[in-house]
C-alpha cells in the first residue's frame, strides 16, 4: 500500500487507516523515538500518541511543505522529545531550562526566530549528505556509532566530518548575526 493511500484512508476518517499507518511506517517511526526514550514501554506509548496525532491532524499534513515521511518524523521526534522532558522532570522535579524561559519577551522571540532562520538558511548551504549528518545528529540525537553503521562509514570519519560541519555552520552565523 502506497503512502498515498494510507494518507487518504486517513483524511477519510477510515479507521483501517490507523492500522495501515502502524503496519506500513511503525519501524520509521520506531526508529526515530528510539534516541529518545530507553524504556521500550515509553517508546511504545509515543508510538500510539503519534498515531492518534496523526489521526487528528492529518488535515494539517501538506505535501507542498514536505514530504509525508518528513511530516511523521517530526511528530514522532516531538512527541518523543516531550516524553523525555516530562520523564526527567518527574525525576529531577525540577523546571528545564525551555520551561523556565517560556515566558520570553517579544523581543527575545522575535530574535530567536531570526537565529533560527538565520540556521535554516546556513543548514540549506550544505550539501545533502552533511545536511543528512547534521540532522541525525542533532535533530535526531542518534550516536555516532549508529550514524557510521549505517552510512557505511567509519565513527571517525563521522566525527571529523560533523566537526568541519559545526565550523562551516559557525562561520555561516558569524557573518550573518554581525
Amino acid at each position: 500500500m502506497a503512502a498515498q493511500d494510507v494518507i487518504n484512508m486517513l483524511k477519510n476518517r477510515d479507521e483501517n487507516g490507523a492500522e495501515e499507518l502502524l503496519r506500513h511506517f511503525a519501524p520509521l517511526l520506531r526508529y526515530v523515538i528510539a534516541p529518545f526514550l530507553s524504556d521500550p514501554r515509553d517508546r511504545e506509548e509515543v508510538l500510539q500518541d503519534c498515531v492518534l496525532k496523526v489521526w487528528q491532524e492529518i488535515d494539517r499534513f501538506d505535501p507542498e511543505k514536505g514530504s509525508w515521511t518528513s511530516w511523521l518524523t517530526a511528530i514522532a521526534r516531538n512527541a518523543a522529545l516531550n516524553r523525555a522532558r516530562t520523564e526527567k522532570r518527574r525525576e529531577t522535579g525540577e523546571l528545564s531550562e525551555d520551561e523556565a524561559d517560556s515566558a520570553s519577551t517579544p523581543e527575545e522571540e522575535a530574535l530567536r526566530r531570526e537565529r533560527q532562520e538565520a540556521l535554516f538558511r546556513a543548514l540549506n548551504t550544505l550539501g545533502s549528505r552533511d545536511r543528512i549528518l547534521f540532522y541525525r545528529k542533532y535533530y535526531y540525537r542518534q550516536s555516532t556509532a549508529q550514524i557510521a553503521a549505517e552510512l557505511g562509514m567509519s565513527e571517525r570519519a563521522v566525527e571529523g566530518r560533523l566537526y568541519r560541519i559545526r565550523q562551516k555552520l559557525k562561520d555561516l552565523l558569524k557573518g550573518e548575526m554581525s
